[in-house]
């Protein structure tokens, strides 16, 4: 029997990404789209490439309709609306995909400060699983509420978190400079991302106080057992999409190449969607897949380390996916490839 699948924010370009993924996975149909717009729209009409494809109406934000309609709901929503339609929908019995921030760091106070709004489900927090199957596979089969990560902690920890596991590097002085394309920063029309102003430009923004920073942070301090340090700055570049980070770490002693590469190597085995490679990643080479892509370097007494993934989709819905196979015990790759 195929997975029934509701997307809740079928507009944006995470829906858009999902619902190509869900048309071809062997073993979902998706039956039903919630949007918050108060016109019924074709989904069609607001994505052309659709049609022929995917011509559903999309309805009201109703959990007890969806629950009727739907196994798992995928919430392709911002900060604040996640909160909002989590509850209802868990204790409809739909168990849910949430691409919002609401339930991605465990402490609230933290995730108050960092998005400026107060929580309003604080008690689903603690049954929120960390949607990074590399990292945390355990949690994932049995939970009704996965929290998909953010597009630059994917990146990121895949890239940090083998080695501070095996203590080559140290959990303090961490540096992570990051690019991502333009689809980041979604869909909604603003000034600095028109053509115009984007062709040919390459910016840092909310250099230091990204809100992915602590998010980052809350998984690097599980592999140190100790707070950890980290700077982030991240980049815009003119790609439609893709994410590059440089990662700068300090050895924690006579520390290799070799044996980084072999804390890849046996943090990855058996891990599909994660490729250590010889040659330095490319977010050519993983655009439009889930692969995340990572290589290391040492120089100048530092480790460098680089990963590559799609932001759309191994740092949004790809992810997404991959957490859905895992909670209705599908193959992890059904979809995928």
């Amino acid at each position: 029997m195929s997975i029934r699948a509701a997307i809740v924010g079928p507009t944006g370009y995470t829906s858009l990404w999902l619902i190509r993924l869900l048309l071809k996975h062997p073993g979902v149909d998706i039956t039903y789209l919630a949007s918050r717009r108060e016109e019924e729209t074709n989904i069609a009409e607001e994505f052309p490439e659709l049609l022929g494809r995917c011509e559903m109406v999309c309805r009201p934000i109703d959990p007890a309709a969806i629950a009727d309609e739907a196994d798992v709901a995928f919430l392709c929503v911002p900060h604040r609306t996640g909160m909002a339609v989590v509850p209802d929908l868990l204790d409809a019995g739909v168990r849910v995909v949430d691409y919002s921030a609401d339930y991605r760091l465990k402490d609230v106070a933290l995730y108050e400060d960092t998005y400026g709004v107060d929580h309003t489900d604080a008690g689903n927090i603690a049954h929120a699983a960390y949607g990074l199957p590399e990292l945390f596979p355990d949690e994932i089969p049995t939970a009704k509420l996965v929290a998909n990560p953010g597009c630059y902690p994917t990146c990121a920890t895949l890239g940090i978190a083998p080695l501070l596991d095996k203590q080559l590097v140290k959990p303090t002085d961490m540096v992570v400079s990051a690019v991502t394309g333009v689809s980041g920063a979604g869909r909604s029309l603003s000034q600095g991302y028109h053509f115009p102003e984007m062709n040919e430009a390459f910016r840092p923004y909310a250099a230091g106080n990204h809100r992915h920073q602590p998010e980052m942070k809350q998984v690097l301090d599980q592999f140190t057992g100790q707070s950890s340090e980290l700077l982030f700055v991240p980049h815009v570049a003119p790609l439609t999409a893709g994410m590059l980070a440089t990662i700068y770490l300090q050895p924690a002693d006579q520390v290799t190449e070799e044996d980084c590469y072999a804390a890849f190597e046996d943090a990855y085995a058996g891990k599909p969607f994660v490729r250590v490679r010889a040659d330095l990643p490319d977010v050519k080479h993983v655009v439009n897949t889930n692969y995340c892509d990572v290589a290391v370097r040492i120089a100048a007494g530092k480790v460098m380390v680089f990963a590559a993934i799609d932001n759309m989709m191994k740092g949004a819905s790809s992810q997404a996916v991959q957490n859905m196979n895992l909670m209705f015990d599908q193959e992890e790759t059904a979809g995928l490839l």
